[in-house]
C-alpha cells in the first residue's frame, strides 16, 4: 500500500523536503510514501538486482545500478523510484540534475528499469508504463511474482508473470513470460534465466 501526503509541491520543492530514512515518489505533484516492501518483493528485487549485475559485469557494459535514483519526467512533477534502476555511466554528463539530486531526466541515460508488483499494482501496468514509455526508456519489466495485476497482464486462472515492455519506434512492444518461459531481454540479450527462476528467488 501507498500513502498519499495531500498538499502538491514542485519537484524542487519535493527534493527540499524528502527525508532519507523513507522512500517517496511524486506524482503529478503530490508526494507518495512507499510502504515497507514484503519480503519476497525483496527477494525477487535482490535476485534480479545481482544476476542482472552479473551478467553486466560480464558484458563490461558501462551500467551503474544506483540505490536511491529518481527517473523524473521533464514536464511533469512526477519522480519514480524504480526497484532496480539501470543508468548508463556515459550519459550521465548530460543529466543536469544528477550531480546535486541523483534524478535522471532522459531515457537514453536508462537502459532498463525494473518494477516489482505490489498491492498498488495499477501504478506499475498503467503510470509508469505510460510515463517510462513517454521519457523514452528502452526497457521496462514488470515482474507481477503474486500475479496481482488485471487478467490481461497475468492470465486467467492469474499466474506469476514478467511483462517485458520493449522499446520500438516510441511505444512499447509487450512479451510476457511465466512458468519455463526463458527471459528475453533487449538489454541482456544472452540472458540465461527464466520466469521460473526469478519467481522461485521469493521463498
Amino acid at each position: 500500500m501507498v500513502q498519499a501526503l495531500k498538499k502538491t509541491v514542485t519537484f524542487a520543492e519535493f527534493i527540499e523536503w524528502k527525508p532519507e530514512d523513507k522512500r517517496y515518489e511524486l506524482h503529478d505533484g503530490v508526494i507518495i510514501e512507499m510502504s515497507q516492501p514484503l519480503g519476497g518483493h525483496e527477494e525477487v528485487t535482490g535476485f534480479l538486482t545481482i544476476d542482472l549485475a552479473v551478467e553486466c559485469k560480464r558484458l563490461n557494459l558501462p551500467y551503474l545500478i544506483p540505490n536511491k535514483a529518481l527517473v523524473k519526467l521533464p514536464e511533469s512533477e512526477s519522480a519514480y523510484l524504480p526497484d532496480v534502476l539501470f543508468l548508463n555511466r556515459s550519459k550521465l554528463v548530460d543529466e543536469p540534475l544528477w550531480k546535486k539530486e541523483s534524478t535522471v531526466t532522459k531515457g537514453d541515460s536508462i537502459p532498463l528499469a525494473i518494477e516489482v508488483v505490489s498491492t498498488n499494482w495499477r501504478v506499475d501496468y498503467y503510470r509508469k508504463y505510460g510515463d517510462y514509455e513517454e521519457l523514452g526508456i528502452n526497457e521496462y519489466w514488470i515482474v507481477d511474482y503474486l500475479a496481482l495485476g488485471a487478467y490481461k497482464y497475468v492470465g486467467n486462472p492469474k499466474q506469476p508473470t514478467i511483462s517485458i515492455c520493449s522499446l520500438i519506434e516510441g511505444e512499447y512492444q509487450v512479451n510476457q513470460f511465466r512458468g519455463s518461459d526463458k527471459i528475453v531481454s533487449p538489454t541482456f540479450p544472452e540472458l540465461n534465466l527464466t520466469a521460473e527462476q526469478i519467481f522461485q528467488a521469493a521463498t
